[in-house]
C-alpha cells in the first residue's frame, strides 16, 4: 500500500479474521490495559452524540493512541440504537478508522461493531480470569440475550475453560429461548437454562455478565448473591448506586467509566467521592492489588470500554487481513496534495 491508499475490511472480513482466536483477543486486551495502566496511552474522554427527541439512542466517538507494542492511533464511532432490535435489526454498529504515526493520514477503515463486541467480550472474559481466579464458575450467569451477551459466552468459555451451564435472563423471554437455541448449536457442551428473573440468576450463578440495555438501574442490591460472586458489569447502568457503594469496585478507567451517567458516576454523585472504587483491572494484572482481598465480598467489574482496546484489536484485525490477502485496498483515496492545492485556489 501507498500512502495514499486506504484499506477497507468488511464484517464478513473481520468475523473470519478473529475466528477461533480469542485467547489471543483476550491477550491483546490484556496488554492493552497494561500499557494503558502505565500511562503509555493517550485516551481523550468519549464524546456523546445524543438526540432530544430520543434518549435511548446516541452515537459515540472514541479517539485513542496506545504506545507500548502497539503503536497505533485511531477512532471508533459506534452507535447504540435500540430500537433497532424490534426490527430485526443490530442495536449497534460502528467503524474504526486507524491513522499513520509518520503522516496522520487514514490508513484502514474496518468495520467496527464486530471488533467492539469482541474486544468488549474479552475484556469482560479477562475480568472473570482475574477477579475471579481460583473460585467456582461452573454456573455463570448472563442477563441480556444480545450480541455483547453471546459474544461474552464465547470468550468466557475461553477464559474460563470450567464453566458448565449457563443461566440466563432477558425481559424478551421469546428472546432468550432463541439465545438458548443458539448457544446450543455453538456451544455443545453447555448445559442452558433460562432463569425466570434476575434474582434467580444472581442467587445461582457467583460469576455473573451483566449485558443490557438498561439506561437506568434496575437491580436495587446485589444481597442474594452468593458469597465472593463475581459481577461482570458490562452494560454499567443496571446496578443502583447504592448496591455498588455496599461492593468491591474495580473498573477500567476511574475517570472515564465515572461520567455519563453510569452506576458508578452516581454512585460518585452519591458518595461525593471515588473512595469505593478499590482499583483498576491493571493494578490487579500488574500485580500491584489483589484480586479479591476479601473473598466473601460481592466484587463488581465496571469497564467503560475504552478506545485503546478498540484500536489494539483492530491493528490486530488489519495487520492479520493483509497478511492474508482479505480487504479491499482503494489506491488514491487521499487528494494528491497539488491537485487539493490547486483546488483551494480556485475555490
Amino acid at each position: 500500500m501507498f500512502d495514499d491508499d486506504i484499506l477497507i475490511m468488511k464484517g464478513q472480513e473481520i468475523l473470519s479474521v478473529l475466528d477461533g482466536r480469542e485467547p489471543e483477543v483476550i491477550d491483546i486486551v490484556r496488554l492493552a490495559y497494561m500499557a494503558h495502566g502505565l500511562g503509555d496511552s493517550s485516551l481523550p474522554h468519549s464524546t456523546f452524540l445524543r438526540f432530544p427527541d430520543n434518549p435511548r439512542n446516541r452515537i459515540i466517538a472514541l479517539p485513542a493512541y496506545l504506545g507500548a507494542d502497539f503503536d497505533v492511533a485511531g477512532i471508533k464511532w459506534v452507535s447504540s440504537f435500540p430500537g433497532n432490535i424490534e426490527a430485526g435489526k443490530d442495536r449497534a454498529s460502528a467503524v474504526v478508522i486507524l491513522s499513520s504515526l509518520a503522516t496522520g493520514r487514514p490508513e484502514a477503515i474496518l468495520e467496527g461493531s464486530i471488533i467492539s463486541a469482541k474486544r468488549t467480550a474479552a475484556s469482560a472474559a479477562l475480568a472473570a480470569q482475574q477477579l475471579h481466579k481460583g473460585r467456582d464458575a461452573t454456573t455463570t450467569g448472563l442477563v441480556g440475550c444480545g450480541l455483547i451477551g453471546f459474544e461474552t459466552v464465547r470468550f468466557l468459555l475461553a477464559a474460563r475453560p470450567d464453566v458448565e451451564r449457563l443461566l440466563l435472563f432477558d425481559m424478551d423471554a421469546a428472546r432468550a429461548e432463541q439465545f438458548k437455541e443458539k448457544c446450543a448449536a455453538t456451544f455443545g457442551r453447555l448445559e442452558i437454562e433460562v432463569a425466570p428473573s434476575i434474582s434467580a440468576v444472581l442467587r445461582a450463578a457467583p460469576l455473573v455478565a451483566l449485558a443490557t440495555t438498561a439506561i437506568q438501574p434496575h437491580i436495587p442490591d446485589l444481597s442474594e448473591c452468593l458469597p465472593g460472586s463475581t459481577i461482570l458489569h458490562v452494560s454499567l447502568r443496571d446496578i443502583t448506586p447504592e448496591a455498588i457503594l455496599a461492593c468491591d469496585n474495580v473498573v477500567d478507567d476511574a475517570d472515564h467509566v465515572s461520567r455519563a451517567q453510569t452506576s458508578i458516576h452516581l454512585a460518585e454523585q452519591l458518595s461525593g467521592n471515588r473512595d469505593f472504587i478499590r482499583c483498576t483491572l491493571a493494578d490487579v494484572l500488574h500485580g500491584t492489588v489483589a484480586p479479591k482481598p476479601d473473598p466473601s465480598r460481592v466484587t463488581v467489574f465496571s469497564p467503560f470500554g475504552l478506545g485503546v482496546l478498540d484500536i489494539a484489536v483492530s491493528k490486530y484485525v488489519r495487520d492479520l487481513g493483509l497478511q492474508r490477502g482479505l480487504g479491499t485496498v482503494i489506491d488514491s483515496f487521499l487528494p494528491d496534495f497539488g491537485v487539493a492545492k490547486t483546488a483551494a485556489n480556485y475555490s
